[in-house]
């Protein structure tokens, strides 16, 4: 008998999200894809197209509909980051750091009042989403966050320093985590907090130069005095990493889903190429070498497609899942590093060069394997929930 019990859910998509499938594909066609390349040129951030995916609903995926939103669930919204990566993992970084890591846990440990506030905005797209946890010293070991919070009348001060934070000078909102004790030990003495980011105090600092994603913007940003009303706590006083926890396994999820969607588009795309490209008096589709190349890549997609979406059906069903959503990450990632590698290599010397856009999935394919957690980190998850 395996020492793992497996959750074994129906993975049906519905007909109402096959049809927002495909008009996802279509709004990627349309508006997204003919820029991408330009984007990425001119580190340009997608506003535009953000608007038009808010137009289309898809900013307020897990909120909640008594709150705006459409409330369709994690499974829904993979496949969405799925088709939105697809063109432009710039695009879909934004879009998932959005729904999973700022809407989501607001949605799920924010009081009525703070829903009411803030809910409907994100989900019209008034508001961007960000979500701030990772400090200089505080990356895979986040419980070592330093970022103090501390109780002045009724609220809280906030001072430190974030880095990594995914639209965080575009954002107008963000889950930002202080320490509220700093007697306690680390993981017992955060909370988290909901930022405007327009108080007084909220300053955005270096603009990081990335390898890839580079139309979606990744800053540092500082508190400076920043103060934040008593009401603005989110969840429990001093029970923020269990927020943070809890809202990283949505978001594993959520890049999981990006990786697929890199992934598939370096498959179609070595396809096109292995078709068109003659050598020796034949395409190079027909060598073995390619095929294998090719079957592999499409078996490693479908696997990785399999765990992503078990992990988005166990958070709809609202069973726990850190370890399906760590083997979800962790293997899609890998396997996208993978199929982005085989399609510069399929390409040749073509694929090193802007004329094709394998050059562009392989540089953004990287990231995927370091934000919301790296690679060792999921591992790490894995085997402690195997070995307690």
């Amino acid at each position: 008998m395996s020492v793992i019990e497996y959750t074994t859910p129906s993975f049906d998509l519905s007909e109402e999200v096959l049809l927002l499938r495909d008009a996802v594909r279509e709004i990627g066609e349309r508006e997204i894809l003919p820029t991408a390349a330009k984007r990425d040129h001119d580190h340009a951030f997608p506003a535009e197209i953000m608007k038009k995916l808010a137009e289309a609903e898809l900013m307020g995926m897990l909120i909640p509909e008594a709150y705006g939103g459409t409330a369709i669930g994690n499974l829904a919204l993979s496949v969405v980051l799925e088709e939105i990566n697809y063109f432009d993992a710039s695009v879909g970084v934004t879009l998932s750091v959005h729904n999973s890591l700022c809407a989501s846990p607001i949605s799920r440990f924010g009081s009525h009042d703070q829903k009411s506030r803030y809910l409907p905005r994100l989900a019209k797209g008034e508001l961007l989403g960000a979500y701030a946890l990772t400090e200089p010293d505080a990356g895979s070991d986040s419980a070592n966050l330093r970022l103090k919070a501390e109780k002045r009348s009724d609220r809280w001060v906030l001072n430190g320093t974030k880095i990594w934070i995914t639209s965080g000078d575009r954002a107008g909102l963000m889950v930002v985590f202080a320490r509220t004790d700093s007697a306690a030990p680390k993981a017992k003495g955060i909370s988290a907090f909901i930022v405007e980011t327009g108080w007084k105090g909220f300053k955005v600092g270096k603009v990081e130069e990335k390898c890839g994603l580079r139309s979606s913007s990744t800053v540092e940003i500082h508190c400076e005095d920043l103060e934040v009303p008593d009401e603005n706590l989110l969840g429990e006083l001093n029970g923020g990493f269990k927020v943070a926890m809890d809202t990283l396994d949505g978001g594993r999820i959520g890049i999981a889903s990006q990786s697929l969607g890199i992934h598939r588009a370096c498959l179609d795309a070595s396809i096109k190429y292995a078709k068109e490209r003659q050598q020796f008096g034949q395409p190079i589709a027909e060598f073995q070498a390619i095929q294998w190349k090719i079957a592999d890549m499409a078996t490693d997609l479908d696997a990785a497609r399999m765990l992503t979406h078990r992990a988005a059906v166990m958070r709809d069903r609202a069973v726990p899942c850190s370890r399906e959503a760590a083997m979800a990450k962790s293997f899609a990632s890998r396997a996208c590093n993978r199929a982005a590698d085989e399609a510069v290599q399929i390409h040749g010397g073509a694929g090193y060069t802007k004329d094709f856009p394998v050059e562009r999935f392989f540089r953004d394919a990287r990231i995927t394997e370091i934000y919301e957690g790296v690679t060792d980190i999921q591992r790490l998850v894995i085997a402690r929930s195997l070995l307690k």
